[in-house]
């Protein structure tokens, strides 16, 4: 490839890269902005009653391999359930730290709760999608292991997350479960892309068919992948290939761990689009499932509180159905 090329390549994949930051940024804002009353149940701080925080304890040599572990007040029981949740950040942004109430209040329910760091991607190191999954995939090993040390024993767990985390919850629980150190019995998340198809990414440009267009999406798809992508390749099953250790989706069997999601219609952070596909391979594999649309909201289902609401409720019956505290746990 001819420096000109090369120069050109970098140009699109850095254009698409920042718009999709510059969208995520707003995104969050449209979240933080909109705060309702319902959903104070689930913001709990942290006391002695409720339990005790572990914070940035290491999984790996990188600087961001760290987690914090919210162990319950009850330390009596003879087993326990994890509960992971990824932080959000559009893959360059965020921190364990921002979930602390979500975490703190799992931990108030009797789980073992864990917010995982991974190395955020940036010109300079080239982390990917791919890269950020694979830190989870050898963290949560850890992570039972420290629970372990400290007196809770985990056998069995759930993965949850919003937005990137979300797509890196989705990829644990339908990719890596199999390797998974006790059984995953169930992941919810929220406006996490699960596909990344040209013809779903249109709020990018992405499905329009141009040699601007098909660069911009070689580009950003490859910086997700962590490899080059050829725009020549876009659009055929060679590409459904390559793409598939990132795309969710494509991991779904009936095996898969029953799902809580939710997505907003007028999302153009993670284009909406793209949770058709992991709705219909849900489906087709008959897992247990329940989908949330909300119709009035973007990335940070800010106009539905109802249904948001109904999401949160439905991700409480699903971890008291799969994860139940101190009982016997669905199979």
């Amino acid at each position: 490839m001819s420096n000109e090329k090369k120069k050109e390549r970098r140009m699109f994949v850095w254009i698409s890269v920042l718009a999709f930051v510059v969208s995520f940024v707003a995104g969050v804002a449209s979240k933080l902005l909109c705060k309702p009353s319902w959903a104070r149940k689930y913001s709990v701080a942290l006391t002695d009653e409720v339990g005790t925080l572990h914070r940035d304890l290491a999984y790996g040599e990188g600087a961001a391999n760290r987690f914090d572990l919210y162990l319950p007040a009850d330390g009596s029981s003879a087993r326990y359930g994890l509960v992971v949740y990824l932080h959000a950040g559009g893959f360059t942004q965020g921190d364990k730290s921002e979930d602390e109430k979500m975490l703190t209040w799992l931990c108030s329910k009797g789980y073992v709760a864990a917010g995982i760091n991974y190395t955020l991607r940036t010109e300079e190191n080239g982390c990917s999608v791919y890269s950020q999954s694979m830190e989870i995939k050898e963290a949560v090993p850890k992570v039972i292991e420290e629970a372990k040390k400290l007196g809770y024993r985990i056998d069995r767990m759930a993965v949850a997350g919003g937005s990137a985390g979300g797509t890196l919850a989705m990829l644990y629980a339908y990719r890596d479960a199999k390797d998974a150190p006790v059984p995953v019995k169930m992941m919810f998340e929220a406006v996490g892309p699960s596909s990344f198809y040209r013809e779903d990414w249109g709020s990018y440009g992405l499905d329009l068919d141009t040699p601007e267009s098909r660069k911009a999406a070689a580009g950003l798809f490859g910086v997700m992948l962590g490899k080059e992508i050829e725009e020549t390749i876009l659009d055929t099953p060679e590409y459904e290939q390559l793409i598939k250790p990132i795309s969710a989706f494509l991991w779904v069997d009936e095996n898969s761990a029953p799902s809580v999601i939710a997505y907003g219609v007028h999302d153009r952070v993670c284009p909406f689009q793209t949770s058709r596909h992991l709705v219909d391979a849900l489906k087709k594999n008959k897992v247990d499932h329940q989908y949330f649309e909300l119709p009035h909201s973007g990335h940070g289902l800010q106009n539905d509180d109802k249904i948001y609401e109904q999401y949160m409720e439905t991700v409480e019956e699903y971890l008291e159905r799969y994860l139940p505290v101190g009982g016997a746990y669905a199979h």
